[in-house]
Formats: structure tokens, sequence, C-alpha cells
């Protein structure tokens, strides 16, 4: 059988950054060529970044992709790359499409990808399925193509697709079978969320069935605002058996070499759903037997707190690099949520580019000072207190605020600290909210919600418990020193803004009330389903009405890396004036 060797390039791109991605893709296609690679790929829209939300809108953006398409096709040839197709995926507009047309996006762009050999593009094509749900809008910013693009490399008939391509059924998959192609080939950005790689392991084996052939899913790695990428490239036979699998988070390229059914007659005409036949012949021959070298073998995988707290780390790291953050500022509480925010930015930058401050006011106790201090300590984070109690006296002797304004106003005094030593020493400020305070409206707007970038807004108070002892028993398992103080994740959560509060004064137990919003927020599940399924009726009338009510809060909330399917902001959308309420 004829014979390949594939690289899979899974980068970090950037939005935006044509001329920057442009680098990226020489750089990794002339390491694919040197370990003898005969087809080079990259993810979709590799060359503008992804997403690109409105930005495909803007017919200057469009242009400058088109542009900088041709010409990465004539600089890999110019620097010596010409030989070895490159599969890139990048921001193109329809040609053929009606314009202007009622219900398609001004311009016609389209989510596109090329193939480019000896400095010319010997084949384009646009995705033909386009996602609608969660964070994809793809009907409001794209066209879809209609054909089965093919390339023949090396005697190899290889079909083409797109990401949301192999979600739905109908389409490429089956037109693949059709044509008689020896390999599928897809691209995607693919956003993690939790257990997706088990989900997108499913899909690829059973896509690769009933296409089939061989298929290979290549995936972004990296982050672009709330979204983070996991790589997890995978390639497998056309029974379904894994032939390799990239690792999670890392940048990189993977090979495999592949033996494949040898091209028949040139394929033509329509496939299946009417897409019609785009095939271009690359090289027909076939290459001359050969040892392979890469035979294809699979990355050790992540457990699943490890693979959330990795996303986590990296989310956070591209958000910094690429807004051009060099540092990060933390108010520290002594509580779990500042302390895990402090251990994941110590890992995703650094202990010396993390500041700490501790901001005691009268109603701190001892043992929350001496946890923010012992956090700095162990993790070696830069660490300073500045006491709130002066600025507290001064507002209460102008302002003679009681009650919860009392509570709120030393949050805000606290949000005001970090803020303005950010401005002055130029560091980001993470907000430390969890996904559960967030859902019930459990912070105070300008004060513990300050900040440019919330890393766990996306996760429930008890995976935050569950995050910080798994990153312990890492350290212990490294022969290093656990970053986040036992008492820190013992002790019962608290704001410490009036003499004995817990969590639990204004909110239900952390474990039932996450049960509760896991039913809510991520399943969509109404009140009487949630009751039927055995929690109180009260209670669950109570969470929702704490959930119904915070919407104006989460809006103004920062944005921060998603890991859910329902993450806050990207995924669920609600109004902020909305009179609907849950009843029996």
């Amino acid at each position: 059988m004829p014979q390949l060797r594939l690289a899979l390039n899974q980068i970090d791109a950037c939005v935006g950054d044509i001329s920057g991605n442009a680098d990226t893709i020489v750089r990794w296609t002339r390491h694919a060529a040197d370990q003898g690679a005969h087809l080079v790929a990259f993810p979709e829209m590799a060359l503008t970044g992804y997403p690109v939300e409105d930005l495909a809108l803007r017919s200057s953006f469009v242009e400058a992709s088109r542009s900088a398409l041709t010409a990465l096709a004539a600089r890999l040839a110019a620097e010596g790359l010409g030989e070895v197709p490159v599969v890139v995926g990048y921001l193109d507009r329809g040609e053929q499409v009606e314009q202007p047309r009622y219900g398609l996006p001004a311009g016609s762009p389209q989510n596109a990808a090329a193939v480019l050999h000896r400095g010319g593009v010997v084949l384009s094509f646009a995705k033909h399925h386009l996602p609608n749900y969660g964070v994809f809008d793809e009907f409001r910013y794209f066209v879809p193509g209609n054909t089965l693009p093919m390339v023949r490399v090396r005697g190899i008939d290889v079909a083409l697709a797109i990401c949301e391509d192999l979600w739905q059924d109908g389409g490429r998959v089956p037109a693949t079978r059709t044509a008689g192609a020896g390999l599928l080939l897809s691209i995607n950005a693919s956003p993690y969320e939790v257990a997706k790689d088990d989900t997108r392991l499913d899909l690829v084996r059973k896509r690769a069935q009933e296409a089939g052939c061989t298929l290979a899913y290549l995936a972004m790695t990296g982050g672009q605002d709330e979204l983070v990428f996991d790589g997890d490239s995978i390639v497998v036979s056309a029974e379904g058996e894994v032939i390799t699998r990239a690792p999670q988070f890392e940048e990189g390229c993977v090979l495999v070499d592949l033996e494949l059914p040898a091209a028949g007659a040139v394929p033509s005409g329509t496939a299946d759903d009417g897409l019609v036949i785009d095939h271009r012949t690359i090289s027909a021959e076939p290459l001359a037997p050969y040892e392979p070298q890469v035979p294809g073998e699979q990355a050790p995988r992540l457990g699943d707190d490890e693979e959330i707290y990795t996303a986590l780390v990296v989310g956070l790291r591209a958000y910094l690099a690429k807004n051009g953050f060099r540092s990060v500022l933390i108010g520290l509480s002594g509580g779990i949520d500042s302390a895990l925010v402090a251990a994941i930015a110590c890992d995703a930058i650094g202990a010396q580019h993390v500041y700490g401050v501790s901001m005691p006011s009268r109603y701190s106790s001892e043992h929350s000072k001496g946890d923010a201090a012992e956090l700095a300590r162990r993790t070696g984070l830069n660490f300073r207190t500045v006491p709130i109690g002066p600025m507290f006296d001064a507002y209460m002797g102008s302002l003679r605020l009681s009650g919860l304004a009392e509570e709120n106003l030393q949050a805000r005094l606290r949000g005001t600290t970090l803020m303005g030593i950010s401005n002055q020493e130029g560091h980001l400020v993470l907000a430390p909210g969890n996904k559960s305070e967030l859902a019930c409206g459990y912070s105070t707007l300008y004060g513990d919600a300050v900040g440019g970038f919330a890393p766990i807004k996306d996760v429930f108070k008890t995976k935050v418990w569950e995050l910080a002892r798994w990153r312990n028993a890492a350290a212990v398992e490294r022969g290093q020193v656990p970053p986040i103080p036992e008492n820190s994740i013992a002790k019962p959560p608290s704001a410490e803004l009036r003499p004995g509060q817990v969590d639990t004064d204004s909110l239900p137990d952390y474990e039932v009330l996450d049960r509760v919003l896991d039913r809510y927020v991520e399943q969509d599940q109404g009140r009487a389903q949630i009751v039927a399924a055995g929690f109180d009726e009260a209670l669950v009338e109570r969470i929702v009405r704490l959930v119904d009510t915070a919407e104006y809060k989460r809006r103004q909330y920062p944005p921060g890396t998603k890991i859910t399917a329902k993450g806050f902001g990207k995924d669920r959308r609600l109004p902020i004036t909305n009179r609907w309420r849950e009843r029996s």
C-alpha cells in the first residue's frame, strides 16, 4: 500500500496577528519538512486565529487574510518548502454567493482552508456545516461551502474537512466514502470543555468507520479570551483503532507514517448531500517503499482534575501573553478561592510575576491573615499587607453606613486598593470568584468583582476544593512544597465582612447548591424537573431566584477561562431585564 508521512501541527494562533501566525506556520512547516513529512496540516483558521467574531464582517480583515494566504504560499516556496503540500485554515469570502441577500452575513465571509504547494494555492474550500450553539455563532459570520475537497498526494486521495463537518451527521463524512478517499483530514479549533477528550475520541472513531478510511483530527492548542484549546489531535484507522494521539495542551508537531489505499480513477461529479467533488492532483505516483520511522504513539492522558487545572493555567497564561500583561495582582484573603487563583497564576507565569495583597479589616481573623502569608511563603509570590481600617473609618465617618452597605464598603475598599496598585505598578488584577458565587450573585460589584480576568469563574465551589487538593497532592508527588495551606482548604469559607460570618449564612451548603446549579445552569432543567429529582422545593425556589436575579452582576464580571459546557457569557446568555420566573 502507498505510504504517507503526515504532520499535524497543533499550534497556538493569536486572533488578528496574521503576520505572527504566518511566521509560526512557516516555522512548523520547516520542522515537519526536516522530519520528512509528505503532507503538513495546520488547524482551523490558523492564519487569522480563532474565533475572529465580528472581524469576519470587516472586509479589510477578510482581504488581509486572503492576501496573507497567497503571500504565505509564495514565502514557503521561496524558503525551500514549496514541494511539501500544506493545509492551512484562514478567513475567505464566497465568490459565487449572490450579494446582497437577506439572511447572509455582509460580504459572505467563509471559514475556509487551502492547500498550498509550489508557491500557489492548489485548492481552497469552506466549512460545510456551520455550528450555531454554545460558543459558536457561525451562521452570523459565515456562508457554507458546498464541495468535497480532495487532493491526491503521493498516490493517495485525501479528503478534507473543517471541524463541524465531523460533528454533524451527513455532508463530507459519507461523501468521503462515496468518493473513495484513502484519508480524511479534518482541521479543527475545538475549544476545550470538561470531558471533551472522551467525546472527541468517540466521535473520531465513529466518523472514521462511516467514512471507510483513516481519519486524522487536528486541533488547536493555547487560549483566546475565555476559550482554551487542548490539542489532543488524533489519528484513527478505518476500523476506529487509535493510531496516534497527541499530548493535551501542548504545542507541537505530531508525525505519523501511514499506509493507505492507493487512489483509483479521479473522482468527479457530486457525492452525498449534493456536495460537488473538487479534486486536484499534486503528486500521482506513490512513494518508493520505506521503513516507517514514526508508526504512531499515544501520549499519556491527564486525569480529570489535572486536565481542568491545566486548562486554567493555559487559559490564564495565554490571556496575559496575548494582551501584553507581564504580572498579576491578587487580593489574598486566606480563603480557598484566592489561594487557588494564586497557585494557578504562579504556575502560569512564575511566582516572581505574581503579587499578592492582604487587606485586613477589623473583622479579619488571625488565621486568615496567617493563611495568606503562609500561601505567599509556600509559593514565593510577592506579598504585602495593606490594612483597610483607616480607609474604612474615614468613609464611615462621612457616610454612616450599616448592614449590607457597611459590609460591601469593605469589599469595595479592597477593590479600590487593588485597582490603585494595578494602575500604579501595571499588574493585571485577577478576580477570585467561582461559578457557584457568580451564579447566585454572591459578590460585590466594584469590590471582589473588580479585575481584568477571572481564572476560576467557570469552576463550581466544590470543584475548587478538589482542584486545590489535587494541586497539593501533585506537589507532594514531585517532592515540592504544596502551595495551598491546608487551613485554607479545611476551614468554612467566609467573606469575613462581619463577626462570625460564613458563606452558609447567605447560601445553601455548597455540596447541595452545586448539584442544583448543575441542573439549572448546565442542563437547563426547570424548577419542576429539579424538584422531581428529589431536591427540597423551597431550597430549589431559593436557588433559582438567586440565579435569576443576579444576571446584571454576571454581565459586569471579568472574562475568565471556560471549562464547562455552559459558561456564563459565552454559552449561557439571558436578558438582564427578565420577568420570567420558573414556577411549579
